[in-house]
């Protein structure tokens, strides 16, 4: 694996990587005993483990925390042996990525003033490892040199996505080539808009990857989101100290839930104290959040069918089939751009085209999953 250039706050190098979704999308391969982020379903590896492995040579493990579900502690800790349970934070219930961010960013701190750490996710594929860990290291030089700097980074867009959030680029950083100051941040547009900025040039999709300084994380939150500041600093107070568990089970679920585009970039870029960084990173990056997207991890024979199982077709294209059993098979007859999951005990068949409805179904059989 490459090797990042050594840097003289190295040592203080930090990543978190969030794995907390429901994967409900991913229904009913993904449930609640069972998170899409476990599931051994990219050859043999999870989602997770996959994550934790993009992090070699870059950070080491025992400045690597996952954040996720505390019903997932013995699963996950168990599923990468470097992962200690001092490292693993748990959370009572999940309360969307800024808490995430701001509870990492408060353990980190109290260990480290000087902390910076990588925010990663479980959901994504990245390709080649080499230009990953070289777009890392520039976010983390960046935030080193000046920790009021909080760095994105930006997938280069291949096709006019209306699925993802943008990031405009704006002035070159001197000093740190292929850096750019962030100029504005863009929820996901409709399709003449993707389009013209697929032609402009200079937008890239929202990886929700970034590097930040544990510091400057929970200032910014003492301005932007004082609610969700004050209940991780209680939290932090009572880290390592009998009342631990007790204080973050009581003030945990009370955290306003939001995003950390919403409270935290976005009220960033517009502030005159804070420095919004953009990197842009040419890379093959799948975020697998859904069925059609698991599907394009698949080979797909001559009428475009993609599978992880024994399948028999007769007049069908275009068919996603999915078994939690590779002995078991999946017979379709003049099927079209449709999607079939096996489990043991459920079977879902819906048309491609609305795959985003599998969330819907999956919190009304399993609502335990919102």
């Amino acid at each position: 694996r490459t090797q990042a250039t050594p840097h003289p706050l190295s040592h203080m190098r930090n990543a978190l990587i969030m794995a907390g979704g429901a994967g409900t999308r991913l229904w009913p391969m993904s449930r609640q005993e069972r998170p899409k982020q476990l599931l051994p379903f990219l050859g043999g590896r999870s989602l997770l483990q996959i994550a934790a492995a993009r992090l070699e040579g870059v950070v080491p493990p025992e400045r690597r925390l996952v954040c996720a579900a505390e019903r997932y502690r013995e699963a996950i800790v168990s599923s990468i042996p470097s992962l200690t349970n001092d490292r693993y934070l748990g959370e009572p219930m999940g309360r969307d990525t800024v808490n995430a961010v701001g509870f990492g960013a408060a353990i980190l701190q109290k260990h480290d003033p000087n902390a910076v750490f990588a925010v990663l996710t479980a959901d994504h594929l990245i390709e080649p490892q080499e230009e990953f860990v070289r777009r890392l290291d520039l976010g983390f030089r960046l935030v080193e040199a000046d920790p009021s700097r909080l760095v994105t980074f930006a997938i280069t867009p291949t096709f006019a996505a209306t699925g993802y959030g943008y990031v405009e680029q704006g002035d070159a950083i001197p000093g740190f080539e292929g850096a750019y100051r962030a100029r504005r941040f863009v929820e996901k547009p409709d399709r003449t808009t993707a389009e013209q900025y697929l032609a402009e040039g200079g937008f890239g999709w929202n990886s929700g990857m970034f590097v930040f300084s544990a510091a400057t994380v929970m200032d910014a939150l003492s301005r932007f989101k004082p609610e969700c500041h004050a209940g991780l600093a209680q939290i932090a107070a009572a880290w390592e100290t009998p009342h631990q568990r007790e204080v973050l089970e009581r003030v945990y679920p009370t955290l306003p839930k939001t995003s950390v585009d919403y409270a935290l970039m976005e009220p960033a870029a517009r502030d005159e104290e804070l420095r919004v960084c953009v990197v842009p990173m040419a890379v093959q990056w799948m975020d697998v959040g859904s069925w059609p997207t698991y599907g394009q991890t698949l080979p797909a024979d001559a009428d475009g069918n993609r599978t992880n199982t024994r399948t028999a077709h007769l007049n069908s294209r275009n068919v996603l089939a999915v078994s939690d059993d590779p002995d078991h098979t999946i017979a379709v007859i003049g099927g079209s751009d449709l999607i079939v999951v096996r489990t043991a005990d459920v079977t879902l068949v819906v048309p491609a085209s609305m795959a985003e409805r599998v969330k819907d179904v999956a919190l009304t059989v399993e609502p335990r999953l919102r």
